[in-house]
């Protein structure tokens, strides 16, 4: 019974690993941001940052929200700046990523 048990336990591990890049972070959107402190945000950082790809036609247009365009462009301040702000960003150790959106 004990080798069925590691097994599992080393499969969940590989799973949870998975979308864990190691030693990599992002800085995303809180899930309870207020859009409105969203927006500002964005109107304020993509004067200095290149916020092209959350634009029309950009590879992380869609899905056309302001939570997953100010996710992006709140990385990407975080990457130019290093700055995550607590009271509307957080710290993401998984990819977030997506279709042809592929954060820095």
């Amino acid at each position: 019974m004990a080798p069925k048990s590691l097994s599992l336990c080393f499969f969940s591990f590989l799973i949870v690993c998975s979308t864990y890049v190691e030693g990599k972070e992002w800085c995303v959107a809180q899930t309870h941001a207020p859009e409105e402190r969203l927006i500002q945000f964005m109107n304020d950082k993509c004067l200095y940052i290149d916020c092209r790809p959350i634009t029309w036609g950009g590879s992380c247009y869609e899905p056309n929200t302001v939570r997953n365009h100010a996710s992006y462009a709140i990385d990407l301040n975080f990457r130019v700046n290093g700055e995550c702000d607590p009271s509307f960003a957080t710290i993401a150790v998984t990819d977030p990523s997506f279709r042809s959106c592929v954060y820095p």
